[in-house]
């Protein structure tokens, strides 16, 4: 007879509100945002044009609203600080990147490798306090390939070919480290139901 491991007690415990099936839906809809985004970007992406500096900043506009959106759903229980943190630096990067753009795309790479390494390490924060909740390994993976990718764009910036076209890779990765969580999410609340 095999004894449940300490991982598998973790994966099996649901939330104590309805905000499991919330982040789930969330999750859902960051798939799909950064699946669509990140097409959108890479047909647009070799120069800074007012498709791409639409996008650029529109990024972070969105994950501010899913943050609030997070924050709202998710009740008085759980820790707020990093969604607040999250919510600010989305603010900063949506204003840092409308002004940068005028720079150019190695300033823009920059401002957005920047807010990929603070967003990752919050969301490193975020995954760890929800993982009773189940499905936030991914969550854990993409807040370090966040924290990583983020300074590869800044080292990117210095080169001679800086190019937008990265964030698309950045996006989809991210978009289907939603998606697994969402899944994951959605079996643990089904094997709960049981």
């Amino acid at each position: 007879m095999s004894h449940p491991t300490e991982a598998d007690e973790l994966i099996a415990l649901p939330a104590t509100d309805g905000s499991t099936a919330a982040l789930r839906n969330l999750y859902l809809v960051r798939f799909g945002f950064a699946v669509i985004w990140a097409g959108l970007l890479a047909g647009s992406a070799s120069t800074l044009n007012p498709l791409s500096v639409t996008l650029l900043v529109v990024y972070p506009l969105f994950d501010l609203a899913a943050a609030v959106y997070d924050f709202r759903s998710s009740g008085v229980a759980r820790r707020s600080v990093p969604l607040y943190v999250n919510m600010a630096l989305s603010l900063l990067t949506a204003i840092g990147l409308a002004v940068a753009v005028g720079s150019g795309i190695p300033d823009a790479l920059r401002v957005w490798g920047a807010w990929a390494i603070t967003a990752g390490v919050v969301q490193l924060i975020v995954a760890i306090q929800r993982y009773r909740l189940g499905g936030q390994w991914a969550m854990i993976l993409s807040g370090g390939i966040s924290v990583l990718a983020g300074s590869s764009f800044i080292a990117m910036a210095s080169g001679a070919k800086a190019s937008l076209v990265s964030l698309s890779g950045y996006a989809t990765l991210g978009g289907i480290f939603f998606l697994i969580s969402a899944i994951r999410l959605h079996r643990n609340a089904a094997r709960a139901d049981r």
